[in-house]
Parts: C-alpha cells; structure tokens; sequence
C-alpha cells in the first residue's frame, strides 16, 4: 500500500506531525510518500520524494495533514486522479478531517489494514457562462458584493422556475457535507451527507421571511444579480477561485457529476463531529 501525505506548513510547522504518520506507516509495512519539496525537511524518515503529479498516480490513497481547508485544496487532485482521502484534523473543528492525532495509531492500522469505507461526497458545480468560468466545490458555492456596505439583490430559479427574491449580503448553495459550514453560521440546516440535496441560505437577510431552501440533488438553480445593484458581485467556489459577476449576470449551480471519496472508520463519523464539535461548543 502506498499512501500520500500532504502536509499543511501552516499548521504542522515543524512537521512533526508529518514524522509521527510517516514512521508509523513504514511500521505497519506501508509505504509513505510525499511530493519532492519535503525531501529536505525529512531525510532519512523512509517516505518516498517523487514529483507531484507521480506521486499521486502511484498512490493508493491520499492523507492530508492540516485542517479542513487543507483537505478542501487537496480535493481538485483527489477527484482528476480517482484518489480517496483522509483528512488528518490540526485544525479548529474539523468536519472532513475526521482523524485527530491521538486518533493515528488506530486509524492508520485499520486503514493499512484494510478496515476502513470510501464515502462518496457530492459535490456541487458552478458555471458562469458570461465569463466561461466553471468550477467544483465540496462544500460551497458563496455569492456575495464586493462591498459590505449595503446588501444586494439576488433572485433564485429553480429549473428556470422562480422561486424567491433575497435582499442580502449573500447566498450560500451548500453540499450536505457543506452544511455544516458556512451556511450553517448563516442559520441553514444541517444535513445529512448522504442525502440527495442542496441547501441555499441566504445571508443577512433583509426580511423576516426570508428562510433557508432545500433543493433535490438533480435540479439546476439560477442565482441572478439583479441589474439594480450598485455593485458587481462576486461568487467563489470552497473560497478559492472567484468570478465577479456584473449586474445583470448569473451563476448556474447543479451537482457535479463527480463524487469525492473520504475514508471514513464508520458510517455515523458526521453525527459524532456534529455532536463533539457543534453540540459541545
């Protein structure tokens, strides 16, 4: 078995981390191996250094080291190489990082071992013909004006059906996995994972009526920024690549037809964070 590690230097700085995996992984007769600008930082650990692209061909699966985020960047090469990933949690909460260090030795062996499940995640894609900008996200496609000073103007459509006008400072469209992220501190549900939906929340919504949306998974949503704002808009994808979209324009928003694949240890893992991480705080 050959499994790739990549590390996050803002949170394993001194990657001490990063050693403690590698070691018990050549333990277990697996075999590490980390992209070549770790090679200085871990001579003589036992981890294979190959090129970026190499190393993920030749591994079985991926392990990211960080936090949420760090599993959020790994995810656009996990799906282009057909990877499965677990997330090794540095962070503060830690929802698709589901492994905490005291939790290492035992997870890497059933992992090694073969003890583990690969759960697919839906992912949602985002397309802005305007701009031929088109992008994937795990947990959320995020629209929001450049400006905080004064909320904008979104109308939603639902297979070109209208459904709702917001007054906001944004709209989230969320995965299930998305759920309980950003949309949630906006006051959106938390959803199953494996359900066959997606969420839209609005943000600070100027109305008493304004309420969170659920959407079947194979329906299409329109999200317009009406030609009245003073502003442009912009829409991101997991927070990472963003189009600004002119008054008047709009993103497209359906579910990819990708999944990404989390090793997880046991099919209630969301339950247990939501109730150790959420509930608990």
């Amino acid at each position: 078995m050959q499994v790739l590690l990549l590390p996050n230097r803002m949170k394993d700085t001194d990657l001490t981390v990063t050693r403690q995996i590698v070691t018990l992984l050549c333990g277990m007769g697996a075999g590490p191996l980390l992209p070549d600008e770790f090679s200085a930082d871990l001579p003589g650990s036992g981890a294979r250094f190959m090129p970026y692209p190499e190393a993920f061909r030749q591994a079985d699966q991926i392990i990211t080291v960080g936090g949420d985020g760090t599993l959020l960047r790994a995810s656009a090469d996990c799906l282009k190489y057909g990877k499965p990933v677990l997330g090794v949690n540095l962070g503060r909460v830690g929802f698709l990082a589901t492994c905490e260090v005291s939790e290492l030795p035992r997870k890497l062996s059933l992992l090694v071992e073969g003890n583990f499940a690969i759960e697919p995640r839906r992912l949602l894609r985002a397309e802005v013909t305007a701009h031929g900008w088109i992008q994937t996200a795990m947990n959320d496609i995020v629209l929001f004006g450049n400006s905080r000073l004064h909320p904008m103007d979104y109308t939603i459509y639902c297979d070109g059906a209208f459904v709702a006008r917001y007054r906001s400072d944004g709209v989230i469209a969320a995965t299930p996995t998305g759920s309980t992220a950003y949309s949630l501190s906006a006051g959106g549900p938390v959803l199953d994972a494996k359900a066959p939906v997606m969420v839209l929340t609005p943000v600070c919504a100027h109305s008493v009526r304004a309420v969170p949306l659920v959407f079947s998974s194979d329906r299409r949503l329109t999200v317009v920024a009406e030609k009245d704002n003073r502003e442009t808009v912009y829409v991101s994808a997991d927070s990472n690549a963003r189009c600004d979209l002119q008054p008047g324009e709009a993103v497209n928003i359906s579910t990819a037809p990708d999944q990404l694949g989390l090793i997880t240890f046991g099919g209630t893992e969301q339950f247990h964070a939501i109730e150790t991480k959420l509930m608990r705080r």
